[in-house]
């Protein structure tokens, strides 16, 4: 068999790119490239099989096998060798293809007279666009030059495949940049918005993919590498001073960078014909498809490092930095692979919308949407790939689903949607200034969720009675440092003078679990939702608990304070974290201090097993928040965090129904005011059910108030709680099908 050297591969590379350089889009450039291939390779088949959906590969062109099978012949992912190559993302290699498991002959094709079998993916940066397969009539096994040169080609067609591919009847199918796709994720923040994507980081564009002069190449990627590793090393530096947990991690981003092995594949790519650039892409891609196949979370998470040290790198090569000077669109949406809360509060308010290739409903990201009101779907898959700056989007919060280059239809089919969301919203402006006053004249209490000064503003208009919870862990959580006391009493008083009298429940430090400051050591937890959080956190390390104690104190400056404690489990917690509190405002008082005018102590029943406290701890308690997110995983033993089973039970759940009634009955008994905060206090029929089994105060984010005080006004809270009773005597699972067809029936 002929021995394949690297100015074969070298030439090849060459002389695809003077083909590429020609023009001559469609059917016929794609048949071509096989043609070229084919010869190189001293192979009787080259063919390039095209994803044509997320399960489906299409022979898009060959030279070799029957041309009438080119747009005929499709198979599964899995299907056949070449469907293997595509779903391992790895070559295959074998003289005697028949002989492989899995193998699937397809009479339409021919290809029963060809013996060697040599497939390779075509992927860029983990995402599968194809396959590239050589063939011979004779039993050969390919060398691994062979296989590796075939690879780099495959990168090429990668980059092409992005400029223009192919469907049948020789027609082009435009680029993945230009077409509709439609793609879904997970909804963190409802709401719809229309707009243009804004790259939080652009990806690095390629346009020089061979090299004429490798031995240049290769210097100017080592010397882009050295910039690399300096910088990364700088990093190190400046974080060891600061921080000893951050240091730790950047030793592990420092390995990398200084891997010979990593710096050595590439210059091999290079010697093959590739740019720096290519190579640099290449070595991403593969690395990326071969973590994202490892079990071990620890190894998947090392795949954000080598990603941010390639995309480093290409900037380094190509002088593309984040600023790439292109201007913001108007009404932009914001889409990343994932952005942190300071990065997404420096955009504020000019953000229509974000999306995120990763993310988490729980965290501060999503935190600070919800503050500013705008929609957000988290894990889309490829978005950061498939969108340029500019592109117009459409992001369905509501159902997670994003839109890029829609057409006229479904646009016009979602401004219509909006158009309909604007006059609800009109309508329910309109009840701005009325109770939530139901039609058996039972008054409901709504309040708003907040967590940043940008909320505040939405108290008034939303028409809330009061700010049910205002977190105050995001403070700690957008800086790299601890703040000082002073600023947490001026931050505390803008929040008191924004409310106007209106009611404010602070509720305490709630970090750990999702929400960790970046200067605080935080242990390595199994179960971290479950582990030291919150109010543990508060009583083990006093001393910020008794700080921020004091600026809430300091900052009512004589007016009336409410406090709540998150996380408490059992009623010693309590007991101790209010005799914390008693001691601070003695303190104060020592100091000639003005004090608050009255203080309010209340707890979030997050815990099932604080609904069964001794009834001394409901009498003591001044105020009782059922934190509705928490409560819901740990009685159903469901991770909200988890896909797989955040959606599986549901808030009607004549069971979870049953336990919330067990709250408000004691509650009642012990004339302790009880609210429900969280998502579903904000969802009109999920706050309806609450509502009719006695929950008589409801907090939610502010855009979800108009709605719940519009479906409360219509209902009738006796007739609720009787369909929930009914339910229950039937012995069904959950109250939601009779409550649906309730709210149906009112006018």
């Amino acid at each position: 068999m002929p021995h394949r050297t690297r100015t074969d591969s070298r030439m090849l590379l060459r002389r695809l790119r003077d083909l590429l350089a020609q023009g001559n889009p469609g059917q016929e450039r794609l048949d071509r490239i096989t043609t070229l291939i084919a010869e190189s390779m001293h192979a009787d088949v080259c063919s390039v099989y095209l994803m044509r959906d997320a399960d489906t590969l299409e022979l898009c062109a060959t030279e070799g096998l029957r041309p009438d099978a080119v747009h005929r012949t499709r198979l599964r992912i899995g299907e056949g060798l070449v469907g293997k190559v595509a779903r391992l993302a790895r070559a295959i290699n074998t003289p005697d293809a028949p002989s492989q498991p899995g193998f699937r002959y397809m009479p339409e094709t021919g290809e029963e007279v060809f013996s060697s079998f040599l497939g390779v993916p075509i992927q860029r940066l983990g995402e599968r666009l194809g396959v590239l397969v050589v063939q011979t009539r004779d039993a050969r096994q390919f060398s691994d030059d062979a296989v590796y040169g075939l690879e780099v080609v495959a990168m090429v067609l990668a980059e092409m495949t992005e400029l223009g591919a192919f469907v049948g009847n020789g027609t082009e199918i435009p680029s993945p940049h230009k077409h509709q796709a439609v793609l879904r994720g997970i909804t963190a923040q409802e709401g719809e918005a229309e707009g243009h994507v804004w790259l939080h980081q652009p990806r690095v564009v390629i346009t020089n993919l061979v090299n004429d002069d490798s031995h240049a190449e290769v210097a100017r990627l080592q010397d882009a590498v050295e910039t690399l590793r300096v910088s990364v090393d700088d990093m190190l530096a400046s974080a060891a001073a600061r921080d000893k947990e951050q240091s730790e991690v950047l030793q592990t981003y420092r390995m990398f960078a200084h891997s010979r092995g990593w710096l050595k594949r590439m210059e091999q790519d290079i010697r093959l014909g590739l740019s720096a650039e290519a190579a640099v892409e290449k070595e991403q891609s593969e690395a990326r498809a071969r973590l994202e196949t490892v079990p071990d979370t620890y190894l998947r998470d090392r795949l954000h490092d080598l990603d941010d040290l390639s995309n480093r790198l290409l900037r380094i090569l190509t002088g593309q930095g984040n600023e790439t000077g292109a201007e913001m669109p108007e009404r932009p949406i914001l889409v990343a692979r994932n952005i942190g809360p300071g990065e997404l509060m420096e955009y504020g308010r000019k953000l229509r919308g974000v999306v995120l290739e990763e993310g988490a409903v729980g965290s501060h990201a999503t935190i600070v949407a919800r503050a500013l009101a705008i929609p957000l779907v988290i894990n889309v898959p490829r978005i950061t790939t498939e969108a340029l700056n500019g592109d117009h989007i459409l992001v369905d919060g509501t159902e997670g689903v994003v839109h890029l280059r829609p057409d006229d239809s479904v646009s016009s089919a979602f401004r219509d949607k909006m158009a309909m969301q604007a006059k609800a919203q009109e309508r329910y402006a309109g009840l701005r200034d009325k109770p939530a006053k139901a039609r058996c004249g039972t008054v409901v209490t709504l309040k708003m969720n907040a967590g940043l000064m940008a909320d505040l503003p939405s108290l008034p208009s939303s028409g809330a009675d009061a700010v049910g919870l205002f977190r105050t862990e995001l403070q700690f959580l957008l800086r790299d440092k601890m703040p000082k006391r002073s600023e947490l009493v001026a931050n505390y008083a803008r929040v008191l003078d924004a409310a106007k009298g209106k009611t404010v429940h602070f509720r305490t430090l709630d970090i750990g679990s999702d929400k960790v400051m970046p200067y605080m050591n935080r242990p390595d937890e199994p179960n971290p939702a479950m582990g030291w959080r919150a109010l543990r956190v508060g009583l083990d390390k006093p001393g910020v608990l008794r700080m921020q104690l004091q600026a809430l104190i300091r900052a009512a400056q004589g007016r009336p304070l409410s406090v709540m404690f998150p996380m408490v489990a059992q009623a010693s917690e309590f007991d101790r974290a209010r005799a914390i509190l008693m001691r601070e405002i003695a303190r104060e008082r020592r100091l000639g201090h003005v004090l608050p005018a009255d203080v309010k102590i209340g707890a979030m029943l997050e815990t099932p097993s604080l609904a069964y406290a001794p009834k001394s701890f409901f009498q003591q308690v001044d105020f009782l928040s059922i934190g509705g997110n928490d409560l819901k995983q740990f009685f159903f033993a469901a991770d909200r965090e988890n896909e797989l089973v955040r959606r599986r039970y549901d808030t009607l759940s004549l069971s979870f129904l049953t336990f919330l009634q067990h709250i408000v009955d004691r509650c009642h008994s012990a004339g302790t005011a009880l609210s429900f905060c969280g998502e579903d206090a904000g969802r009109p029929v999920d706050a309806l059910a609450l509502a009719g089994i006695g929950i008589a105060a409801l907090s939610m984010r502010p855009a979800s108030i108009g709605p719940v005080k519009s479906m409360i006004r219509r209902a009738n809270l006796n007739e609720v709680s009787e369909i929930i009773a009914r339910a229950q005597r039937r012995g069904l699972d959950s109250a939601r099908p009779a409550l649906l067809e309730y709210v149906a029936s009112l006018p």
